[in-house]
């Protein structure tokens, strides 16, 4: 008799696991770029309840089990052993893993949709310890940088190198981990760090580097973007629906509450929520958006040629042909089209500016500060007005964020190199620059311009009248 209910036990089990389907989702929890696919997706359960959905319809149970990578090489491995369904990475890992799969007819993959992107590619960066005399790229010839090989990082330090008629060759490469090259830099035991977002924000917010090249400097787009097991599609396109479906719901939330999300961001993987806003925020580095752009193309055939020579990549790999945005049409239906040929940041900065008295509009000098103890921040319509609102208010900054005044990127007021330009208006007098350098090519072109200090600019933006 027990032997005859220990059988029906079992058969039950097994009759639940035959009619569940285990859904694999690899992501790196501390890739912001992609947290509308990972970390934020995951910490709302927007997936499973896109899946439950799907379940009322179909009868078919769902269980999403979730994996964290460090970044994208170890996801693509696990991808090849069928042990990851759907997954999300940088442009680099994407096409690694799209070339790496093809030989396995069960691994194969397809790249289905942007979580987020940069036109520019400001979303890799160069930063060096605060110690350093280095003040530009080519002052780094000779020296040690972390970088992780085959990454968007490693791509872009590879690509300026070239451009600037160095070389990898030039330059020792340690290959580390985003954390490990982090933790690097802030010991010096490395000369600098190459890598992608948020590692190079992270050791600038935390006082332990400072910013020596930009990789929109390259004027290369990059992105993270999400791919998937053909052989799972196939079988499971209704999955492959809802995880877009819960990705889009997920990046409205963003959108909706850029805050909010950081603020999440930070609980779960310990980033800072400060530097999280500086991706996720208005007018912020990361512009989330599912659709595939049309600057892409050029930047996969860059990525591949350099893929290729590393021999990451096969020289065949057809890279338009790894590209389905068969479902993204089907979610977006009508709007498909015109999302696709948008490249505004869809989360963007505006307000009225009372110090100043102007319109908070105009991205290249929309500014905002977060002052301790607020739960939203404060726009400012310049970089010299945000710099008056600080000095006047008397407050405590969490952060103030500023546009470059060359190129536009997001940048943390206190980190910027300032520049101060007498002929200019008096609400746009004190520049911001990404880099020191960047600031002496303005000062070199501007007659009577000249650096100053955070502390200055903040003391001198104070109305004299």
């Amino acid at each position: 008799m027990a032997a005859l209910a220990l059988s029906s036990v079992l058969t039950n089990c097994s009759v639940l696991e035959s009619d569940t389907v285990v859904v694999n989702v690899g992501y790196q929890s501390k890739t912001i770029n992609t947290i509308n696919a990972g970390t934020l997706m995951r910490d709302r359960g927007e997936l499973e309840r896109a899946l439950e959905n799907v379940g009322e319809q179909t009868g078919t149970r769902y269980k999403v089990v979730w994996q964290d990578f460090s970044s994208g090489a170890p996801l693509t491995a696990a991808m090849i052993a069928s042990h990851v369904d759907i997954g999300s990475m940088g442009d680099y890992p994407l096409l690694t893993n799209g070339s790496k799969t093809q030989a396995y007819d069960d691994a194969r993959t397809e790249f289905i949709a942007t979580t987020g992107y940069n036109l520019r590619g400001s979303l890799n960066q160069v930063v060096v310890p605060t110690s350093s005399t280095a003040t530009q790229l080519a002052d780094l010839e000779g020296k040690q940088i972390s970088t992780s090989l085959g990454s968007a990082g490693d791509g872009m330090l590879s690509t300026a190198l070239e451009r600037m008629g160095i070389g990898t060759g030039a330059v020792n490469i340690a290959n580390q981990d985003p954390s490990i090259g982090a933790a690097a830099i802030e010991g010096s035991q490395v000369d600098a760090l190459a890598q992608f977002v948020p590692w190079p924000q992270l050791v600038i917010f935390r006082n332990q580097g400072r910013l020596v090249y930009d990789g929109g400097d390259n004027n290369v787009p990059t992105f993270h973007g999400v791919v998937a097991r053909k052989q799972f599609s196939g079988d499971h396109p209704e999955v492959i629906n809802a995880f877009l479906d819960a990705m889009r719901t997920t990046t409205e939330y963003i959108t909706a509450e850029p805050m909010a999300a950081a603020v999440r961001i930070s609980e779960i993987t310990g980033i800072e929520p400060e530097v999280a806003y500086l991706y996720n925020g208005p007018n912020g580095l990361v512009s989330f958006d599912p659709t595939i752009k049309e600057p892409f193309a050029e930047s996969l055939d860059n990525v591949k040629d350099f893929l290729v020579e590393r021999g990451s990549v096969r020289a065949d790999f057809d890279v338009a042909g790894f590209q389905n945005d068969t479902y993204l049409r089907e979610l977006l239906g009508a709007n498909f089209e015109s999302q696709t040929t948008d490249l505004t940041n869809p989360s963007r900065l505006s307000g009225q500016d009372e110090i100043c008295d102007l319109p908070v509009d105009d991205p290249t000098t929309a500014s905002e500060v977060w002052f301790a103890g607020e739960t939203d921040t404060e726009p400012s319509a310049t970089p010299t007005c945000l710099l008056r609102r600080i000095a006047e208010s008397g407050k405590s900054v969490r952060a103030g964020y500023v546009p470059d005044a060359s190129t536009s990127v997001k940048l943390f007021a206190a980190h910027a190199s300032w520049v101060v330009a007498p002929e200019s208006e008096a609400t746009g007098r004190f520049l911001p620059f990404a880099t020191q350098a960047a600031a002496d090519i303005y000062i070199a072109a501007h007659p009577g311009a000249y650096a100053v200090t955070y502390e200055t600019a903040l003391d001198e933006s104070k109305p004299t009248d």
